[in-house]
């Protein structure tokens, strides 16, 4: 199994969700994947840790995922890092706010793992070879 060497730091407030996006991130081959309920404690990591892309919920408590993008696009040390927002919020308003905000892309919850994994590895401009 490809095994990478960036970080991904997954911000949800939902423990059960958290640990299955975590799950699957780290199935992808990423040995390197941080844990956050909310925007507030995600900032603190991002302070201490190299972060190579961020996966966010977009309704949390404290900070939302909304909040936290908007923050961290302020911050020139940060603006950089790529954002993939997932969210129940489908509306075509929604995704264009979100995008408009930084977010870099998108995925509507429930997603498959497939699609997870795809856009993962397009933020990161990774391109999977088929094996044998």
């Amino acid at each position: 199994m490809v095994s990478y060497s960036q970080t991904v730091l997954v911000i949800e407030d939902s423990v059960a969700m958290r640990r299955i996006v975590t799950n699957l991130v780290k199935k992808f081959g990423f040995a390197n994947v941080l844990e956050a309920a909310n925007g507030v404690s995600a900032m603190d990591i991002m302070g201490q840790n190299k972060v190579d892309a961020i996966i966010t919920d977009w309704n949390m408590p404290e900070m939302d995922g909304l909040a936290f993008t908007r923050l961290l696009r302020a911050n020139p040390k940060f603006n950089g890092v790529p954002i993939l927002m997932i969210t129940t919020e489908a509306a075509k308003e929604d995704i264009l706010t979100a995008l408009r905000n930084g977010v870099n892309n998108y995925v509507i919850k429930p997603f498959s793992a497939d699609i997870l994994k795809e856009r993962l590895f397009r933020l990161l401009g990774i391109v999977e070879v088929p094996e044998g």
